[in-house]
C-alpha cells in the first residue's frame, strides 16, 4: 500500500490525520489476518523515525521524499516522483516487487505509477476524496494543486482498478471520465470488536440529552450548523470530539466554534473536548443519545459506522457515503445539507422519543455488523486483488 501523507501510525485529529489514516491501518491489519503480507509506504516527516516500523502485523516503510518535517498534504505534489522512484529502487534491491499495489489518495496514485515504470505490478487506487467535489464545495478556499482534477482523471484511466467507497462516488467518477468497468465499490469498515454497545460510557450531565459529533476541526464538518441546531433545542448538550493533539482551545477552528456558542448564549451546552485516545472513543459514542454528522460534503465518513456499531442512531446530512451507511427512517435520519431547521427537527424527533431511538439503535448495530465489519471489507478487497492477479497470470492459481 502507498499512503503518501496518511500514515497508519499517526495520531488522529490533526488537519491531515483522520479517516484515511484509520482506513489504511484497519485494512492493512485485516488483510494480514486474512493471510496476506502487507507493507505500507508513507512519507517520512520526522528525521528520528526509523525506516521500517512493525505495526499490527504489517510493516510501515517511511519514504525520504522531501524534507523530513511535517507538511500539509497539498505541499507534497512535487515530491511524488521522488517518492515513487525511491520505492522502485527499494524493490530492485530488496525482495523484489510486490504482487500488487494499492494506492490511497490521488498523490499516492502518482507515486504508484512512478514506481511501476520499471516493475509491472497491478495497481489499485482508492481516491478517498475527489478534487472535483472538494472544489465544488470549497471553491476559492480549495488549496489543492491546480492539476489535481486532471491528474485524478488520468489516474482513473491508468490504474487497473479504482475502488469507490459509495454509490455517490461512482457517479462522480463517471462524470470525470473514469471507465466504470474498472470501478468496484468496496466500502470502508468499522472495528466491530472495539466499537460495541457494551462497556463503559463517558460521564454526562444528569437530565440533559447529549448529541455527540466526531471529527477533525475543519469548516467542512459543519459543526457550526450543529451548534445552531442545538441552540434551537432545550436541555441538550453538544459534545464535539476531535482536534489537534494540543487541544481544541489552541485551534483556530475550535476558537471560532467556541465564539459562535458564546454569541448564541449556549457556551454551557457546547463542549469541545479535543482529541480522545482511540481506546476511549467507544465510551463517548455510548454516552450519546444521538450522534450527528453535518458536513458540507463527506467522501465516506467513518463516524456514523462507529456510532452504529455502538448501537447509537445517527442524524446526518444526506451527502456522499453517509447516504449509504445511514438508512433514513431505519438507522437514523437524513437531512438535506445546510438545512439547519431540518437538522434541529430531526434531533428533536429522536431526543423526545426514547422508543424510536432504541429501535434505530438496534437496526444501526445490526447494519454495522452485517455490512461493514473489517473482516468482510478485507475479504471483498482480497477478492478484487485476486481477480486482478488472475487476469495478469491466468495460468496461476490465486488464493482469495
Amino acid at each position: 500500500m502507498i499512503s503518501e501523507h496518511a500514515s497508519p501510525l499517526a495520531a488522529l485529529g490533526g488537519i491531515d490525520a483522520g479517516g484515511q489514516n484509520l482506513h489504511v491501518a484497519e485494512l492493512a491489519a485485516a488483510l494480514v489476518r486474512h493471510g496476506h503480507q502487507v507493507e505500507v509506504y508513507t512519507r517520512r516527516d520526522d528525521p528520528r523515525t526509523p525506516e521500517c516500523v512493525r505495526a499490527d502485523g504489517y510493516d510501515v516503510v517511511h519514504v525520504p521524499a522531501g524534507p523530513a518535517v511535517a507538511l500539509h498534504k497539498d505541499e507534497l505534489f512535487g515530491y511524488m516522483r521522488p517518492f515513487g522512484r525511491w520505492v522502485s529502487r527499494r524493490w530492485s534491491g530488496h525482495a523484489g516487487p510486490p504482487d500488487l499495489i494499492h494506492a490511497h489518495f490521488w498523490m499516492s496514485g502518482m507515486a504508484a505509477i512512478e514506481a511501476t515504470a520499471r516493475h509491472r505490478v497491478p495497481t489499485v487506487l482508492t481516491y478517498h476524496a475527489l478534487g472535483v467535489v472538494k472544489r465544488r464545495y470549497q471553491r476559492a478556499d480549495d488549496t489543492s494543486p491546480p492539476l489535481r482534477c486532471a491528474v485524478e482523471t488520468q489516474l482513473g484511466n491508468a490504474v487497473d482498478r479504482v475502488i469507490a467507497q459509495c454509490r455517490d462516488e461512482v457517479a462522480e467518477l463517471a462524470a470525470m471520465g473514469v471507465p466504470l468497468d474498472g470501478v468496484e465499490v468496496v466500502p470502508s469498515g468499522v472495528n466491530t470488536y472495539r466499537f460495541t454497545p457494551d462497556g463503559p460510557a463517558a460521564p454526562r450531565t444528569p437530565g440533559v440529552h447529549r448529541v455527540v459529533t466526531v471529527g477533525r476541526l475543519v469548516p467542512r464538518k459543519g459543526y457550526d450548523d450543529l451548534i445552531r441546531a442545538v441552540h434551537g433545542l432545550g436541555e441538550v448538550e453538544l459534545v464535539i470530539v476531535g482536534g489537534p493533539p494540543e487541544g481544541a482551545a489552541a485551534d483556530p477552528e475550535g476558537q471560532r466554534l467556541a465564539d459562535l456558542a458564546r454569541r448564541l448564549g449556549i457556551s454551557d451546552r457546547v463542549r469541545l473536548v479535543g482529541p480522545i485516545a482511540p481506546a476511549d472513543m467507544p465510551a463517548w459514542y455510548r454516552s450519546a443519545d444521538v450522534v450527528a454528522c453535518a458536513p458540507w460534503y463527506e467522501p465516506f465518513g467513518l463516524t456514523p459506522l462507529e456510532a452504529m456499531a455502538c448501537g447509537v442512531p445517527v442524524v446526518t446530512y444526506a451527502v456522499g457515503g453517509l447516504q449509504d451507511t445511514v438508512l433514513d427512517g431505519v438507522t437514523g435520519r437524513h437531512v438535506p445539507p445546510g438545512d439547519v431547521a431540518g437538522l434541529t427537527q430531526a434531533l428533536r424527533d429522536l431526543l423526545t422519543d426514547a422508543p424510536l431511538r432504541r429501535r434505530y439503535g438496534r437496526a444501526a448495530l445490526d447494519r454495522a455488523r452485517t455490512h461493514y465489519s473489517w473482516p468482510a471489507t478485507a475479504a471483498h478487497m482480497a477478492t478484487v486483488y485476486a481477480g486482478l492477479l488472475h487476469a495478469r497470470n491466468p495460468q496461476e492459481k490465486v488464493a482469495s
